[in-house]
C-alpha cells in the first residue's frame, strides 16, 4: 500500500540542495576566475540543467533532493513541520535565470560571464545552505503579496 505523498516538504532538503549546489558554483567561479573556462562553462551549463529541472518537475524530483531522501533523511529524526514547496521551487527558477544568463553570455565570449553569474547563483545557495534564508523564497512570498503571483 502506497502513502500520499505529505502536501510540505521536509525543509532540510532544500539547505541539502542549496549546500550541494553552493559547492559547486563556488568550484564553477574559481574554475572561470582562474581562466578554466570551459570547464567553468560546462560545470555551469550542468547547474543551470539541475536548477531547470527543479523548476519545472518540482524541488522533490531534482538529483540532490533524490539523494537527499534516499541517503540523508532516513537517517534524521522527523522534521518538526513541513514547508511549501512552491517558494523553493520558485527560487530554482530564479536560480536557472540567473544561471542561464552566465551560460547564454559566456557562449557568445562575454568575459567573465560564467563566473560572474556563479558568483552571484553562489551568494543565494550559501545564504540558504548556511543560514535557511533563502532569496528566492522571499522574491516569491514578495510577489504573492504583491499580487503578481497567486496565492493558491
Amino acid at each position: 500500500m502506497s502513502h500520499p505523498e505529505p502536501a510540505g516538504i521536509d525543509p532540510r532538503g532544500p539547505r541539502f540542495t542549496a549546500s550541494v549546489t553552493a559547492t559547486l558554483l563556488l568550484i564553477t567561479a574559481v574554475l572561470g576566475f582562474g581562466g578554466a573556462t570551459l570547464a567553468a562553462w560546462i560545470l555551469l551549463a550542468v547547474i543551470t540543467l539541475v536548477f531547470a529541472w527543479s523548476a519545472i518537475a518540482g524541488v522533490r524530483r531534482n538529483p540532490f533532493s533524490i539523494v537527499f531522501a534516499r541517503f540523508v533523511r532516513p537517517r534524521l529524526r522527523p522534521p518538526a513541520e513541513l514547508e511549501d514547496p512552491r517558494p523553493p521551487t520558485f527560487a530554482q527558477g530564479v536560480g536557472f535565470v540567473v544561471t542561464v544568463a552566465g551560460v547564454v553570455l559566456g557562449l557568445f565570449g562575454a568575459a567573465y560571464a560564467v563566473p560572474i553569474a556563479a558568483s552571484l547563483a553562489f551568494v543565494a545557495a550559501f545564504l540558504n545552505a548556511a543560514f535557511g534564508y533563502c532569496l528566492g523564497c522571499q522574491i516569491y512570498l514578495l510577489l504573492v503579496r504583491a499580487r503578481v503571483i497567486p496565492r493558491t
